[in-house]
């Protein structure tokens, strides 16, 4: 499984887990198709989100410009709480890789003005969090 399936399945995940608190391990076996082992990257996503969902949300908040987050779509605040987690705590993926892949996932399961959106976000993020996380 390759990241971009990986986030794909966080995603779907985690969308699960948020509206229908579902646990964890049965939200990843009803999105898992292949029946094919968990890549570690997806439970690591999952559990750092979740374990950091209120500074993520913060940091998200923060950022959204004539908005609160309750007013967010809520696979739109999914795609960003994904994507901040990975800014914050996967040191080894280039923030751009991080943003650019959270456009893919917005082209999936949302439309332009989301694209727009979750791109604005995660840019003003990216300067405050700085060059010494951006593109290492």
């Amino acid at each position: 499984m390759n990241r971009r399936e990986a986030r794909k399945m966080a995603l779907q995940a985690l969308f699960q887990m948020t509206l229908s608190a579902t646990e964890k391990e049965t939200a990843l076996a009803a999105v898992n198709e292949s029946g094919r082992p968990i890549d570690p990257f997806v439970s690591q996503l999952l559990d750092y989100t979740i374990e950091n969902e209120a500074e993520i949300d913060r940091l998200i908040s923060k950022h959204l410009k004539n908005w609160s987050l309750e007013r967010v779509g809520n696979i739109d605040k999914t795609i960003l709480r994904l994507a901040v987690c990975e800014i914050l705590y996967f040191h080894d993926i280039p923030t751009t890789v991080t943003v650019n892949e959270a456009v893919e996932l917005c082209k999936i399961y949302s439309d332009e003005q989301t694209r727009k959106f979750v791109n604005g976000v995660l840019a003003g993020i990216s300067k405050e969090i700085g060059p010494e996380k951006t593109d290492k």
